[in-house]
C-alpha cells in the first residue's frame, strides 16, 4: 500500500515538534467514519535491546481471520521524548504498511490519538500519512481525567482534558480495566468505539491489537 513521504524523519525533538505542528492540521477529527469496514490492519511495535519490530496484521473485518501481514526489524532511529514516542516508531511501522498488498479500510494502532498531549498521536499521524481512517486503542490512559465506566461491556466515560473530549475509557469485556479510545483521522469517537467492541469480541484488546503485538515479538525471537 502507499503511505506518503510528508516529512523526512527526525533525529532530534525540536524537528519532531516542528513535524508535528505542520501535520496537526490535517488530521481530520470531523468526518464520521467509514460507511463500511471490511479488512482492518492493526499495528504495534516489540522491543528488545536496541532493536524493535513492527507488525501490521490486516483481518478480515468480519470474521477476524488474517488476510495479509508484514514486519520489520529495526533500530530506533530517534529517542526516547514523551509527547514525541511515536517517532520512535513511525519509520518501521511504514516499512510495515509498506509491504502490504492490501490497503485496509481502518487502521487501529496501539496507542492514542487525538488523547494526546500534543492532540496528535500516532493515530493521528498515520492517519495523516496514509489518508485512510484511523483510530487509538490504547492499553493505558495518556492524558486528561475520566470517571471509571460501568463495570459491562460497552460501557464508557468521556476523558477530557483541557476542558476537551479527547476520547473514551471503553470496557470491552464485564469486569475487566477499560481501554481508552481516542479518534486519529477520518473516524469519529462513536464509529471508533463501536470498532473497537466489533473487534474485542473476547478479550479486552482488540484482535487486531492482539495479532500484531504476538507477531512483532514472535518476530524479534525468531531472528
Amino acid at each position: 500500500m502507499k503511505v506518503a513521504d510528508l516529512h523526512p524523519w527526525p533525529t532530534e525533538a525540536g524537528e519532531a515538534e516542528t513535524i508535528q505542528d505542520r501535520l496537526r492540521p490535517l488530521a481530520d477529527l470531523t468526518s464520521p467514519g467509514p460507511v463500511a469496514v471490511h479488512t482492518v490492519a492493526g499495528l504495534d511495535v516489540a522491543y528488545a535491546d536496541d532493536r524493535l519490530a513492527a507488525a501490521a496484521v490486516v483481518l478480515d473485518a468480519e470474521s477476524l481471520d488474517v488476510v495479509e501481514e508484514a514486519t520489520v526489524i529495526d533500530r530506533p532511529g530517534f529517542p526516547y521524548v514523551p509527547g514525541l514516542f511515536a517517532f520512535r516508531e513511525l519509520p518501521a511501522l511504514v516499512d510495515a504498511l509498506r509491504r502490504l498488498s492490501v490497503t485496509p479500510d481502518l487502521l487501529v494502532c496501539d496507542g492514542h490519538g487525538l488523547a494526546h498531549p500534543k492532540r496528535f498521536g500516532l493515530a493521528c499521524h498515520l492517519g495523516v500519512l496514509t489518508g485512510l481512517p484511523s483510530i487509538g486503542v490504547g492499553k493505558t490512559h495518556l492524558v486528561g481525567s475520566y470517571d471509571e465506566p460501568g463495570g459491562e461491556r460497552g460501557s464508557w466515560s468521556a476523558v477530557s482534558d483541557g476542558g476537551q473530549v479527547v476520547g473514551r475509557a471503553l470496557r470491552t469485556q464485564t469486569g475487566v480495566r477499560p481501554v481508552f479510545v481516542s479518534i486519529g483521522h477520518r473516524a469519529d469517537l462513536d464509529t471508533a468505539c463501536a470498532l473497537t467492541l466489533r473487534l474485542a469480541p473476547r478479550y479486552r484488546l482488540p484482535e487486531t491489537t492482539r495479532r500484531a503485538d504476538h507477531l512483532s515479538r514472535m518476530t524479534l525471537t525468531a531472528r
